[in-house]
């Protein structure tokens, strides 16, 4: 990996109309939407919202019905050809023992719907409830791992729940002794092609720095380098993105949150910890949640959703629209070609009619980055970027006339962390925005 491609930190102000802070929430982007669901600020949350990245605004979905989850902390949320799948999370008690703690939500009808709508006949072998666990999509399946089982503790159960019979197995590796990650909770994973990768979490009371490789094909594990990695973490979060695996957070324990961002190539096998740009500062989470938006991180482990070839932003040779708060554009002053600045800018309109209100300023960490380098011309709003070599325009005219899903598969790729340790009381959720410049 290329460690001359820094990355862009930017804090995005939430207004009163938005889910409070928290952490122990789950999430996951979705056309080009984030859902968020649950977690925790001084007590368990039962909330279910939605964020256009497009609007840059907030909706809150139903989360009161039959079929919809209770108060959840450290579940997990994967979405998978227009329905979202939550698994775990619930409190332990004799009752959470005897059922599957797994929600279906269908987006299309914004609904709850209950797993038996779409499973085989019912089944004696499924995962109990858990906490602290990973899910991952690889092709048509989500597997499941590890998780923090009532008073047994750490768990290795494996699974996999198949979503056209929506039945589960019972993955070799999950046997005391067999190779493979072994017992582990509050970790994280992504898919990759066929294999999930899994790095570090806790083993009982221990945090670890081991990374592992899960074949779907072979259904073999096997134990990867990670002498040049992240140190021991949990309460970290990850996204696949490119070629790599991003693993952004996370800290040593409860009270040691970190604000390192590493990059894994699944080429070169190779860890590299990402730089940040001159006066753009991460912040240090644990227990967050990241999202990732754009081409570059859509998942390429199971049926794409666009033609390829495309380029970002592109459709028939088209420029797309975008319409947010933040744009990069150059910092010619600073005499560097990666130097990049925020430009904030009011919007009066986007998609659909939606009115956005006027945008407050950019976090104050950074003000030294701002300035005035964008240029209208005519009715259209241009940001270049020569970091990025990507240039984005927007129009009136065309804005209104796209499909929401049109704009969302031709985002530009941005990663969102959203919520997490530390926690503000009272407050609008922390929403945090990354950028590369290899975007």
């Amino acid at each position: 990996m290329s460690q001359s491609s820094p990355c862009l930190w930017t804090r995005l102000p939430q207004s009163s109309r938005s889910p409070c802070d928290r952490y122990k929430h789950a999430c996951c982007s979705h056309d080009g939407s984030v859902y968020i669901l649950g977690g925790r600020d001084s007590s368990g949350l039962r909330d279910f919202w939605r964020y256009s990245v497009v609007c840059n605004d907030w909706t809150e979905l139903n989360c009161t019905s039959e079929a919809a989850p209770e108060e959840l902390e450290e579940h997990a949320m994967v979405a998978h050809e227009g329905f979202l799948y939550v698994f775990g999370g619930m409190l332990d008690s004799a009752y959470t023992r005897r059922r599957c703690p797994l929600w279906v939500f269908d987006v299309a009808k914004l609904k709850w719907v209950h797993c038996q709508g779409k499973t085989s006949p019912p089944q004696t072998q499924m995962p109990t409830n858990r906490k602290a666990h990973s899910v991952v999509v690889v092709g048509s399946a989500m597997l499941l791992y590890g998780g923090f089982v009532d008073m047994k503790g750490s768990s290795q159960d494996f699974w996999s729940l198949d979503f056209d019979t929506m039945a589960w197995s019972l993955l070799s590796g999950s046997q005391q002794g067999s190779l493979g990650p072994g017992p582990r909770h509050s970790h994280s994973a992504v898919a990759n092609q066929s294999c999930m990768y899994l790095f570090g979490g806790l083993k009982g009371l221990r945090e670890q720095r081991d990374f592992w490789k899960w074949n779907s094909s072979s259904h073999t594990w096997s134990s990867l380098k990670n002498k040049s990695g992240p140190s021991r973490l949990m309460g970290h979060s990850a996204v696949a993105y490119k070629d790599s695996m991003l693993i952004f957070g996370g800290g040593e324990s409860q009270n040691s949150p970190k604000n390192c961002l590493w990059r894994y190539n699944f080429t070169t096998q190779c860890w590299g910890q990402v730089a940040t740009l001159p006066g753009s500062n991460p912040p240090d989470k644990i227990h967050h949640c990241c999202a990732g938006l754009g081409p570059s991180y859509r998942s390429n482990s199971s049926s794409p959703c666009s033609s390829p070839g495309l380029q970002p932003g592109l459709l028939g040779g088209k420029l797309r629209p975008f319409k947010n708060k933040c744009f990069p554009a150059p910092l010619t002053f600073l005499g560097s070609e990666g130097a990049i600045e925020l430009e904030t800018f009011s919007a009066d309109r986007c998609y659909q009619s939606k009115t956005l209100a006027p945008s407050p300023s950019v976090d104050s960490s950074t003000e030294g980055l701002m300035g005035t380098d964008a240029r209208r011309i005519g009715n259209c709003l241009t940001f270049e970027n020569k970091a990025f070599r990507t240039q984005w325009s927007s129009t009136e005219e065309n804005l209104l006339d796209e499909e929401d899903e049109d704009v969302a598969q031709h985002l530009p790729d941005l990663l969102l962390v959203l919520g997490g340790r530390p926690c503000s009381r009272h407050s609008p959720i922390s929403i945090w925005q990354m950028t590369l410049t290899d975007s």
